[in-house]
């Protein structure tokens, strides 16, 4: 499981790839899961869900700290 820091140490690009890869990864497992009405790795689906997130916030935070500094405040 990848950490916040980690992610924060990470560049926009990269995180951005990470997305579409968790993105593609998560269709695989459900698509498995509704073919075959079970998964090899069911924990996975959890994980990535919780990855996702995680990039999604700071993400977040950097647009928000950028803004914030283009419009002068704090």
């Amino acid at each position: 499981m990848v950490k916040i820091n980690e992610i924060r140490d990470q560049s926009e690009e990269h995180l951005q790839y990470r997305l579409s890869e968790i993105n593609r990864e998560r269709f695989d497992i459900v698509n498995e899961l509704k073919a075959a009405h079970k998964t090899e790795k069911p924990h996975l689906l959890k994980e990535l869900k919780k990855e996702k997130a995680r990039i999604l916030t700071v993400l977040t935070e950097r647009k928000n700290s950028a803004e914030r500094k283009k419009d002068g405040s704090k």
